[in-house]
């Protein structure tokens, strides 16, 4: 079972302070790339996979998806998902993504934000996700980059000017990572590149677009301290879709 560490109350009230906790997907500076990649949404059906506190499930909502189905396994994220979320068009659900099983061919959309690093058995989430999928369908999803999630044990120090600072690590020695981050003992999975887009060609997915996202100019410009953010990638984003 994937760990479920936003259900302990210390590591769910530090992640609650966040600014993407407090102010959703305008508070998560890789939003407006991930959203270019998204198809049309009106009249369409939409899974969210590791839905948190549902922003994006309000998201699709009120671009008019049909049908919108939030995930996750925290019982925390869920009730204040529920609370937040008045749409009748969304639903949320608890449940381990490494053992999910959505419905096939039902999708038009399926999007997951910051999730699957996470988990253990992605190839077979990955297989159930293209299952899902309608022809045509798009899956978008983020991740932690690679060179953010290899370092052996991730701690989250900060050099004389008050920036995180993190230790190299073996690359492509691919497994479990333990960080050190909002709570002690967080595990993540470490995966390279090549890694989460050869499961995807596997799977006969095409891929649309494929991003290691660092903050633009004008982000910089806003909030300077981001500029750090050009030197190594903090997310990777990609689309795919099914023929």
């Amino acid at each position: 079972m994937t760990q479920n560490i936003y259900d302990d109350a210390g590591f769910f009230q530090n992640y609650s302070q966040l600014p993407r906790s407090q102010r959703g997907l305008d508070g998560a500076p890789e939003w407006p790339a991930l959203r270019a990649l998204l198809p049309p949404l009106a009249g369409g059906t939409v899974l969210d996979l590791g839905c948190g506190f549902g922003w994006f499930c309000r998201f699709a909502a009120g671009a008019g998806a049909a049908e919108i189905v939030g995930v996750d396994v925290s019982e925390r994220m869920l009730a204040r998902a529920r609370a937040e979320t008045s749409a009748a068009s969304v639903r949320y659900e608890q449940a381990d993504l490494e053992a999910y099983e959505p419905a096939a061919g039902h999708f038009d959309l399926i999007y997951s934000s910051l999730v699957f690093h996470y988990l253990v058995e992605l190839p077979a989430v990955f297989g159930r996700i293209a299952r899902a999928l309608k022809p045509g369908g798009r899956f978008v999803f983020s991740v932690e980059h690679p060179i953010m999630t290899a370092p052996r044990h991730q701690t989250w120090a900060q050099d004389a000017s008050g920036l995180p600072v993190w230790p190299v690590g073996a690359y492509l020695d691919e497994g479990k990572r333990v960080t050190d981050w909002l709570a002690e003992g967080v595990v993540k999975q470490h995966r390279t590149l090549a890694t989460y887009l050869n499961l995807l060609v596997g799977l006969g997915l095409r891929l649309r677009h494929v991003e290691e996202w660092g903050p633009t100019q004008e982000q910089i410009a806003a909030e300077p301290d981001w500029a750090r953010e050009r030197e190594r990638p903090a997310f990777l984003l990609i689309a795919a879709e099914r023929a």
